[in-house]
C-alpha cells in the first residue's frame, strides 16, 4: 500500500510532489504541492519513497510538509555530479538503478531525498542520461554529442526568434535608429517571406517571429525591408528570386581592364577605315554593336554589315566569358539595363563608337539594280564609326539623303521576298516607360514599322541568314535558330489589327535554336542564326567566334557536342530572363494605373472564359481580365470601354469594371 507515501511522477516534462491520500490498486488518489488532487495509474508514479506522511493530518500541514521535502530535495539535486557519473558508467553500455547512481553521487548512505535528488538531476539535464522504466541508460558520447548540437541549434532558434521579433517591433513601431549589428537574421527572414511566402525555406522561423512580434499578416515582410530602406519600393522581386546579378566580380572587372589595355592586331583583317560606316540606334543606346554601310557598284549597291568582333578580346573559359555565359543576355528592364559585360567594355572598348578603329566582322552583300543578291561574303575587319545616328535622325532625312533612300529601297526589297517565302510581318509598337524624380511613371507606345527600323531589322536578318547559310554550306558547328510552319494563318484585318495581331501571335510555333539546320518560317527564310549582337547575347558570340576561326582557316572553338551543352544552359537562363521582363513591364503598367483609379480605358475582347472575360488594353498592349456581368453577351474583337477600380501591383491585383 502506498497511502502516506511521497510519490513522484512526471507531468508536462516536469517531476510532480505529492503524497498518497488512497490506493485502490488500480489508482493512485494523491495530493499535489500545488494542492490539487489528481488520480493517476501506479504504472505512472517514477518513485515512490518508503518514507510515510500522516495523512490524517490536515491538508495544511500536509502541504508545509511537502515544501519542507520539495525544499531538501532541491537542494540536494544541486550537489549531484551529473557529468562525473557520465565518466564513471557511459564505457560499461549497461543500465543503473536510481540507488546505484545515488550512492555513486553521494555515497553508501543514501535517503529517499538522495534517491530523488538524482532522478531529477539526470531528468533535468537529459544530456547524459536516458530514462527507462526504474533505471538510467548513459548515452554514448556521439549521442551526447548529436543532443548538445541539437540544444545550440534550439537555443540559437530561439535567441532569433526573441531578437527577430524586438528588432521587428521597433521597426513597426519606427523606434529603430539603425546602426551596428543589423539584425542579419531578422533581414535574411524578411528577405526570404518577401519573396517566396510559405514557400521560404525558414517560413515556421518567420512566421512565429512575426507572431511574437504581434504581426500576423507576413505579407507586411516587403514593406518592412522598405521601411529599412533594404529594397526600393519597385524593388524587382525576381532580380532576387532568379539570382540575377546586378554588378561584376572583382576578378571579372580586372580582365576587363586587361582587354582595355590590350593593343588592337589588325594583321589579317581588311582595312575598312575609309569607308563611311555609321550606326543607327536608340538615342539612349551606348553598347553599340552593329553599323552599315552601303557603295555604289556596277549596276547595284554593296551593302555592308559590320559587327564588333569580340573573338581575339573575350578569352574563352575566362572571368569575361563565363560571367557573360551565366547571363546569356543584357537585359533591358523599364528602370534600367543590366549588361552581359561590364560597361567598360560593351559602353566603350568593344563598343563601335564614333570615331575609333574597332575590329569586326564584316559581311559585304553585292545587289544588282533590282535588289537582287548577287554575292556575299564575310571577312575579318577594321572599322571606323563616321556617324552616330538616332532612328529619328534617320526617318527625317531618309527620302532625300541618297544612302538611306537607297537603303530602305533594298530593305523593302528584302522584306518583300521574306513575304513571298511566308514571313509573317506582325509588329506591334514597343511599349515604353518614362518615369520623373518621384518614380511616376507615363507609359507611351513607339512605332517599330519606320524606315530606320526596317532598314535596321532588315539588315540584320539578313546577315543572320547568311551567316546560318555560311555556316551550313561549310559545316561549321554553330546553334541555329529555326521555327516551324503556323498552325493557322488568319486573315489581316487592319480595322482591328491589334486584336488580329494578338490571335495571330497565339497561332505561333515555338522557336527553336539547336545545332541542325532548319527553316524559319516566322523570318521566311531557310536557314537562320543569331550573329549580329555579340555584346548583348551570348549565343552571338558563340557563333562569332566559329565564324571568325572559319575565317581565319582555324580549327573551330566548339565542337557539336559543347555547343548543345552551352544550348541547355543558356536557354534556361534565356526563359528566366523573359519571365522577368513580362513581369516587370506588368508591374509598371499596374502601378501606372494604380494612379488613374476610377479612369476610362479603350478595350478589345479577346476571348469569353467561364465567368470571365480576356480583354486586350491597346493603350499599353496588355491583357486582362474583366469579370462577366449580367447583361448581353460581348463578342471578340468588339470595341469596349472599361473603368479602374482597383490596381495594386506589389499584390499583382488589376479589378477592372465594363463602363456602362
Amino acid at each position: 500500500m502506498s497511502e502516506g507515501k511521497i510519490v513522484e511522477y512526471i507531468d508536462q516534462r516536469e517531476i510532480v510532489l505529492s503524497v498518497c491520500l488512497k490506493d485502490r490498486a488500480s489508482k493512485l488518489r494523491l495530493l499535489t504541492l500545488s494542492n490539487h488532487e489528481v488520480s493517476i495509474s501506479p504504472k505512472r508514479a517514477l518513485f515512490i519513497s518508503s518514507t510515510i506522511l500522516d495523512i490524517s493530518r490536515s491538508r495544511e500541514e500536509l502541504l508545509k510538509e511537502l515544501k519542507v521535502v520539495e525544499r531538501r530535495r532541491t537542494d540536494c539535486m544541486k550537489k549531484v555530479p551529473v557529468k562525473d557519473l557520465w565518466e564513471l558508467t557511459h564505457e560499461e553500455n549497461e543500465g543503473f538503478t536510481y540507488k546505484y547512481l545515488a550512492h555513486l553521487s553521494f555515497g553508501k548512505n543514501v535517503t529517499d531525498d538522495h534517491v530523488s535528488a538524482l532522478v531529477r538531476a539526470l531528468f533535468a539535464d537529459s544530456l547524459y542520461f536516458k530514462m527507462r522504466d526504474d533505471y538510467f541508460l548513459p548515452n554514448s558520447p556521439d549521442k551526447v554529442a548529436q543532443i548538445r548540437k541539437a540544444r545550440d541549434a534550439a537555443e540559437l532558434r530561439e535567441r532569433e526568434i526573441n531578437e527577430g521579433a524586438d528588432f521587428l517591433k521597433e521597426v513597426i513601431n519606427d523606434r529603430y535608429r539603425g546602426g551596428p549589428p543589423v539584425k542579419e537574421k531578422a533581414i535574411e527572414i524578411l528577405v526570404q517571406l518577401a519573396l517566396y511566402g510559405k514557400d521560404a525555406p525558414d517560413f515556421k522561423l518567420g512566421k512565429e517571429m512575426f507572431s511574437r512580434a504581434g504581426i500576423k499578416d507576413i505579407g507586411l515582410a516587403r514593406h518592412l525591408l522598405v521601411k529599412l530602406d533594404i529594397w526600393r519600393e519597385d524593388e524587382s522581386l525576381d532580380l532576387h528570386r532568379l539570382k540575377i546579378r546586378t554588378d561584376f566580380s572583382e576578378r571579372v572587372l580586372k580582365e576587363a581592364e586587361m582587354v582595355m589595355g590590350k593593343e588592337m592586331d589588325p594583321s589579317g583583317r581588311e582595312d575598312l577605315t575609309g569607308l563611311s560606316i555609321f550606326t543607327i540606334d536608340g538615342p539612349f543606346t551606348r553598347d553599340f554593336d552593329d553599323a552599315l554601310s552601303l557603295q555604289p557598284i556596277d549596276g547595284g549597291y554593296r551593302l555592308g554589315v559590320h559587327i564588333t568582333d569580340l573573338a581575339p578580346c573575350i578569352q574563352v573559359e575566362g572571368y569575361l566569358d563565363k560571367e557573360a555565359s551565366s547571363r546569356a543576355s543584357s537585359i533591358y528592364l523599364p528602370v534600367n539595363q543590366i549588361p552581359m559585360f561590364p560597361p567598360s567594355l560593351s559602353n566603350n572598348a568593344l563598343s563601335l563608337v564614333e570615331g575609333f578603329q574597332r575590329l569586326a566582322i564584316s559581311l559585304f552583300a553585292d545587289f544588282d539594280g533590282d535588289w537582287n543578291l548577287k554575292d556575299y561574303r564575310f571577312m575579318p575587319s577594321v572599322v571606323r564609326i563616321e556617324r552616330q545616328l538616332t532612328y529619328d535622325q534617320v526617318n527625317t532625312v531618309y527620302a532625300d539623303e541618297p544612302t538611306f533612300s537607297a537603303l530602305y529601297q533594298l530593305s523593302q526589297a528584302l522584306r518583300r521576298r521574306r513575304v513571298a517565302n511566308g514571313a509573317l510581318l506582325i509588329p506591334l509598337p514597343e511599349i515604353h516607360f518614362e518615369f520623373d524624380d518621384n518614380s511616376e511613371v507615363r507609359i507611351r507606345l513607339i512605332e517599330q514599322d519606320t524606315p530606320a527600323k526596317i532598314i535596321v531589322s532588315e539588315c540584320m536578318i539578313l546577315y543572320n541568314w547568311l551567316a546560318a547559310r555560311f555556316a551550313s554550306e561549310t559545316a561549321l558547328p554553330i546553334l541555329y535558330r529555326g521555327q516551324e510552319p503556323l498552325q493557322e494563318r488568319l486573315l489581316s484585318d487592319e480595322s482591328n489589327y491589334i486584336y488580329y495581331v494578338f490571335r495571330q501571335r497565339r497561332k505561333l510555333q515555338p522557336l527553336l535554336i539547336d545545332t541542325m539546320p532548319q527553316p524559319h518560317s516566322g523570318l521566311g527564310v531557310d536557314v537562320y542564326t543569331n550573329a549580329t549582337s555579340p555584346l548583348r547575347r551570348y549565343m552571338d558570340l558563340l557563333v562569332q567566334r566559329q565564324i571568325h576561326s572559319a575565317l581565319l582557316k582555324k580549327r573551330p572553338v566548339y565542337e557539336e557536342s559543347r555547343l548543345e551543352e552551352l544550348n541547355l544552359l543558356i536557354q534556361q537562363t534565356l526563359r528566366d530572363i523573359d519571365l522577368m521582363k513580362r513581369n516587370q513591364i506588368r508591374y509598371w503598367i499596374l502601378k501606372y494605373l494604380a494612379g488613374r483609379i476610377n479612369d476610362r480605358f479603350n478595350a478589345i475582347v479577346f476571348q469569353k472564359l467561364k465567368s470571365k472575360y480576356s480583354i486586350i488594353l491597346p493603350d499599353f498592349l496588355f491583357v486582362a481580365d474583366l469579370p462577366a456581368v449580367s447583361g448581353p453577351e460581348l463578342s471578340p474583337g468588339e470595341q469596349i470601354r472599361v473603368d479602374v477600380k482597383r490596381s495594386d501591383p506589389w499584390d499583382d491585383v488589376l479589378i477592372l469594371e465594363l463602363a456602362r
